[in-house]
């Protein structure tokens, strides 16, 4: 009966999730260097997720959820712009002069936020939905 309740929760959680991981491009998209100080701009992050929900109180939850079972780092090209005065430009090579930079698109990040949002608000209606459904039969039952 509480199972489409854990499912919406699910789906919540996991929207929450990726929205965190959506803020952590936004806010790194001017990061340069590494933990170590070396040139290696930051690279986008993606939530990947999976089928079932592993902390769910009922086996029908778990069974349908949804979580983020990964947070992927996309290997795909930098972005690179003119600027051999940078004392990040590469040196030599057939990149001399050009300063890498991070892969993160700041529209796309944002339309990736906005369809976040409402993926969370379908979940919050489904849940009210849900829970509706579940105090009209309690109190046809009563």
């Amino acid at each position: 009966m509480y199972g489409s309740l854990d499912i919406s929760t699910s789906g919540m959680i996991a929207q929450r999730n990726r929205m965190a991981v959506i803020a952590s491009n936004i806010a790194n998209r001017n990061v340069m260097l590494d933990e170590n100080g070396q040139v290696n701009p930051y690279r986008r992050r993606e939530a990947m997720f999976a089928v079932g929900d592993p902390t769910a109180s009922t086996e029908e939850g778990r069974a349908l959820g949804v979580h983020v079972s990964d947070i992927s780092i996309n290997q795909g090209p930098l972005n690179y712009h003119w600027d051999p005065t940078s004392p990040y430009a590469y040196k030599s090579g057939p990149k001399a002069g050009y300063v890498p930079d991070p892969d993160i698109d700041l529209v796309t990040e944002q339309i990736n936020a906005m369809e976040v949002s409402r993926a969370y608000e379908a979940n919050i209606a489904a849940a009210e939905a849900s829970k509706a459904m579940i105090a009209q039969a309690l109190r046809l039952l009563a």
